[in-house]
């Protein structure tokens, strides 16, 4: 440290989750192991690692071993191994075992865990390691010299709403690093600008994503057995959607019960929140909750467009990870295992070049060679088609990926690439007709957004400049009159409200930042790409706890 606002170090990572956690921990072995004096530092915008992080979740526990094989992994709090599994069809009051269940789908020696509590006892250990974690600070701003990476800025505190220093500023700190690496999450802000530009995913796929909405239940003992996981398609979904709902064992009394729903989906009065109520309400997961009570919320979004949709995953002086990049398998729903594996050669790659002086992209193209040469690689290559057979309709689907398994995953295209379209692009206008009916809330297994929003533990500094930035008040008002304000529906904490016409005056979109659960639907779902989502002050937003 030079002086108050200027930090330096060897390797700066944004993002305290499971990549940039992993990456952190391998580094800090790998400079043990040839005893050179290298520093790592992780910059996380939650006040505690894991307060952000949210998953279903159920994990392939070898990658982890992998990273720590002298952890006994039993100590991973809130752990519990798969003992039962079911998919299940659901109509509006049926539901039906599916008859075959695909391998790749089977959870057979897995774990149900909290991410969110494994983040923080990863945390622990790589602190343990000799990682810095600046917890409470978000990167906010990327520095470039020579048109290189060599940075980021801290976000400022102590604005007021207009951005104007009050008595109680703090100016942003300058971190300047040999290799920054982006672990940011999906779709994260400072990724989102390399990309764009060092035109990182010339021609690739776009990422697409669906958003998970997540509750956490405390229901009596036999309710649902620990270790069982049900996975559901069909209600509350049409066949024109992509997404399922799933309900894990955490405990003996603890249930976790979620809704993810594609954002490619066309109506733009569809509610991915109102999903998850719906879905509540099936004769087979109301059985579940109905003595239960409500005790954790949150959202978040997953990167599934898979290996087609990678961006470059490296530049001159960084490295793209975790579920930034897109480290996510489908079918088989997983990616934490693919990301801590990639976040490994990562880390390889950034230790070799460091060694060597070197931190050009030819040098840390080594990070995507030595993920090329695993297992893990492989499990995503063999899905590199799937999600792009359910673009249209869920049956088609089912079709067009028995097509996939016969092929090895090529499916019938001819340079074995499918194509996909961004989930903003598929909004299509608002007819009347296709409005959703009201929902009535009963506040005891079903719940408003407002409601949800207050067991997910968000709070903001209030005095601060808005976070969610409206790039123009015109393309606003063309959304609302084209689109009928897709955004108050997609948003799963009722961040947008949609203010109707009154006394001559148009109708508006007034914004409620403070309930931002961070999951940056607004950024990807906007079908104008109007909206831009930054961070607020460190340590503001959702305080996820066993998420």
């Amino acid at each position: 440290m030079s002086n108050d606002n200027l930090i330096e170090t060897d390797v700066l990572v944004i993002g305290a989750g499971p990549a940039g956690l992993a990456f952190s921990i391998h580094y800090a072995n790998l400079i043990g192991k040839h005893n050179i004096p290298l520093k790592v530092m992780i910059l996380e915008k939650a006040a505690t690692a894991g307060n952000h992080t949210l998953s279903g979740a159920v994990m392939n526990l070898k990658t982890l071993g992998e990273l720590l094989p002298e952890v006994d992994l039993k100590g991973i709090p809130s752990i519990t191994e798969v003992k039962q599994e079911d998919i299940l069809f659901l109509t509006k009051s049926n539901a039906f075992g599916l008859p075959y269940h695909p391998k790749v789908m089977s959870n057979k020696g897995n774990h149900i865990l909290s991410l969110g509590a494994m983040v923080g006892w990863l945390g622990g250990l790589a602190e343990q390691k000799g990682v810095e974690i600046f917890a409470g600070v978000a990167g906010y701003e990327l520095i470039f010299e020579n048109g290189k990476l060599v940075g980021v800025f801290t976000g400022a505190s102590g604005l007021d709403h207009e951005g104007k220093p009050m008595s109680n500023y703090q100016p942003p700190t300058e971190v300047r690093a040999k290799i920054v690496v982006l672990a940011e999450g999906a779709r994260g802000h400072l990724t989102k600008q390399l990309i764009d530009k060092f035109n990182l995913t010339q021609d690739k796929n776009p990422q697409v994503y669906s958003l998970g909405v997540k509750e956490v239940w405390e229901v009596p003992e036999g309710s649902f057995a620990q270790g069982r996981i049900m996975h559901t398609l069909g209600f509350p979904l049409g066949a024109d959607q992509f997404g399922g709902g799933f309900v894990y064992g955490l405990n003996k009394t603890q249930v976790v019960i979620g809704f993810c729903s594609g954002l490619d989906y066309s109506n733009p009065a569809f509610d991915p929140h109102r999903a998850l109520q719906q879905y509540k309400q099936h004769p087979q997961i109301a059985e579940i909750i109905k003595n239960g009570k409500l005790i954790k919320y949150g959202a978040k979004n997953i990167p599934e467009g898979g290996l087609f949709s990678w961006p470059q995953l490296y530049h001159d002086n960084f490295m793209i990870i975790g579920d930034s990049a897109g480290f996510v398998a489908m079918p088989s729903l997983k990616g934490i295992h693919l990301s801590i594996k990639a976040a490994m050669t990562a880390a390889q790659a950034a230790f070799e070049a460091i060694k060597a002086q070197d931190t050009s992209k030819e040098r840390l193209s080594l990070y995507e060679k030595l993920f090329k040469d695993t297992p893990e690689y492989s499990e995503m290559y063999a899905a590199r088609n799937f999600r792009q057979c359910f673009t249209s309709n869920l049956y088609l689907g089912f079709l067009k990926y028995g097509i996939n398994l016969i092929t090895g995953g090529r499916g019938l295209s001819l340079n074995g690439k499918s194509r996909l379209e961004a989930d903003y692009k598929h909004c299509r206008p608002a007819l009347k007709g296709r409005q959703l009916s009201p929902m009535v809330f009963d506040n005891k297994t079903t719940f408003d957004k407002e409601a949800d929003v207050f067991y997910s533990g968000t709070k903001h500094d209030e005095a601060q400049p808005c976070h969610i930035l409206i790039s123009s008040a015109q393309v606003c008002r063309d959304c609302i009159e084209k689109f009928e304000a897709p955004c108050q529906h997609f948003c799963p904490a009722r961040v947008f409200e949609l203010s109707p016409e009154a006394q001559g005056n148009p109708a508006k979109i007034i914004l409620h930042p403070s309930n931002c659960i961070h999951c940056k639907t607004c950024d990807i779902k906007d079908p104008f790409q109007n909206v831009t989502w930054m961070p607020p002050y460190g340590a503001d937003g959702p305080k996820y706890e066993n998420m």
